[in-house]
This record gives C-alpha cells, sequence and structure tokens, in this order.
C-alpha cells in the first residue's frame, strides 16, 4: 500500500470537517452519553471551528492518502496552538486517525514516523499528545513506540470530565 501525506489548505474544509466526525464517532461514540458527544462533536468538528484551525499559523492538518482515496488525517500543534505545553522546543500531536476499514495495516506506525521526522525537521526537542486513559489500544501504541506518560489533563466530552494522560517522546 503506497500511502501520502499531504497537508490540508482551506479548500480541504469540508472533506476535514466529515472526516474528523466520522473518525471520532467510531473510535468514542460507543463510550459516551449520546448528548454529551452529539455535544462535542457539533462543536470540536463544526466547520468554523476546523476553519479557524485551519488558518492558525500554529496549527496543521494532514491527510492521509492510499492511492487517492482518503483514508486518514492527523493534527499537529506548535507553541501557542498547542493545548497544553505551549512549549516552542516541542510538537504537539494532538489528532492521528485513521478510518475504520483502514486499520490494523500499519498506517498508525506509518503517520507516527511522518509525524516524528516533521519534529526533527523542526528541530524540535520531543513530541507529546493526550489520550484517554480508557483508550488502552491507544496508550499500548504509544508506549510501544516509546512515549512515556508523564502527567495527566481533563479532558471534556460535552460535560463528561475525562482524563487524557499526556505522554512524551524525547527526540
Amino acid at each position: 500500500m503506497e500511502l501520502k501525506l499531504q497537508r490540508c489548505v482551506i479548500e480541504d474544509l469540508e472533506k476535514l470537517v466529515t472526516i474528523s466526525k466520522a473518525t471520532f464517532i467510531d473510535a468514542f461514540e460507543k463510550d459516551n452519553n449520546p448528548a454529551d458527544f452529539e455535544s462535542y462533536i457539533n462543536e470540536a468538528f463544526s466547520s468554523e471551528r476546523l476553519r479557524s484551525e485551519l488558518e492558525n499559523k500554529n496549527t496543521r492538518f494532514y491527510f492521509v492518502f492510499s492511492g487517492h482515496e482518503l483514508i486518514g488525517y492527523l493534527k499537529l500543534n506548535k507553541g501557542p496552538a498547542q493545548s497544553d505545553i505551549k512549549d516552542d522546543q516541542s510538537l504537539e500531536l494532538e489528532r492521528i486517525y485513521v478510518i475504520q476499514q483502514f486499520q490494523g495495516k500499519g498506517i498508525g506506525n506509518w503517520l507516527l514516523q511522518q509525524v516524528i521526522q516533521i519534529a526533527r525537521n523542526e528541530a524540535s526537542n520531543y513530541v507529546w499528545l493526550g489520550v484517554w486513559q480508557k483508550n488502552q489500544a491507544a496508550v499500548r501504541f504509544y508506549l510501544r513506540h516509546g512515549f512515556q506518560k508523564f502527567d495527566t489533563h481533563p479532558y471534556y466530552i460535552g460535560k463528561d470530565k475525562q482524563t487524557d494522560w499526556l505522554m512524551r517522546l524525547n527526540l
């Protein structure tokens, strides 16, 4: 499978909204209160919100394609766009999602290697992320790739306060 990473531009907004909602729903809908979940989806993945993020010079979205088929995406933040640390010497991996039918094929590994290369190219000292503590498959994935838990932070799905592990990979 030949994979390609492509930076998103404003013209990609509707595709970004669609894949953001679809992958998040597939990953987490079953584990959350329906009303809280719907409220979160409508806010976090609205066209207005994603447009604002696409226009932020410290935030980047990338699509991953298999051939011409869009199969996933990721979101990276630098400096003031980061959700917690806001360290200019780091890169936050805020989102990394692959559509369900392509999971288990090594695409997440490939994407993570692309993120690490981007961080190295930008002379970042480390990559960090937040991952829901109950998402044990993702926690194991990041541990397997050398990330270490260093803190926690609250993450809200609607009014439901959840806990994310903050994990870091030194470069």
